[in-house]
């Protein structure tokens, strides 16, 4: 929001009006405000996907389940890249809270990687399910499962993305404060991530292995 103040000056008469102090006042509260409005968005949605594969997930339709089909240990290793991630970028924000801007970048990389390193294996996942036969057109439990489960991963690309956005900001402009802004709205999305996918284990896999 910006406040200008204007003073008056008679000149032959008229008086003139004329901007003598400007002053810009930078508030995050609406961004972070908006941001919490989206992610509790973004719960309903989530809470949709997890009650339709509630819904659907015995519907096998005469085809592969659960136990037939996942591969725990796969799984587990998927499950601890995402948790370290989460990790590793809260060690990001406490370099950001004491100016270490070259470290956080570090933590920042490193995140990144174990984020692709996730989203490697959970394609190599889809991959073999498509391989086998297990195609989202197979079943309502598949269909439900890639949707859920795919819905995750897009939302982890997103994130990445995001991620090197950042860190192109912060090279080119430092830690400013909308950047600072930025980078907390990215970690609650990154940390609200690694919530669903502690869901997405429980509930579609260790769930989905016991008939």
């Amino acid at each position: 929001m910006a406040k200008a103040a204007a003073q008056v000056q008679v000149s032959n008469g008229a008086p003139t009006f004329y901007v003598t102090e400007e002053e810009h006042e930078h508030s995050g509260g609406s961004t972070m405000l908006g941001f919490w409005i989206y992610l509790m968005s973004d719960c309903l949605v989530f809470a949709v996907l997890f009650a339709t594969f509630g819904v659907l997930g015995r519907n096998y339709a005469a085809g592969p389940s659960g136990a037939d089909l996942f591969d725990l240990r796969l799984v587990a290793v998927n499950t601890g890249l995402l948790l370290v991630s989460s990790i590793t970028y809260g060690f990001a924000m406490l370099a950001m809270e004491k100016g270490r801007q070259a470290a956080m970048q570090g933590w920042l990389v490193v995140t990144g990687l174990f984020g692709l390193g996730f989203l490697a294996v959970e394609l190599y996942e889809f991959a073999h399910l498509i391989h086998e036969g297990a195609t989202p057109m197979r079943s309502a439990f598949l269909s439900s499962f890639f949707t859920l489960v795919g819905t995750h991963g897009l939302h982890v690309t997103f994130g990445l993305i995001w991620l090197v956005v950042l860190m192109r900001q912060v090279a080119r402009h430092g830690l400013i404060e909308a950047n600072c802004r930025r980078l907390m709205c990215l970690s609650m999305f990154w940390h609200f991530l690694d919530i669903v996918w502690i869901g997405v284990f429980t509930f579609v896999y260790l769930m989905g292995v016991l008939k």
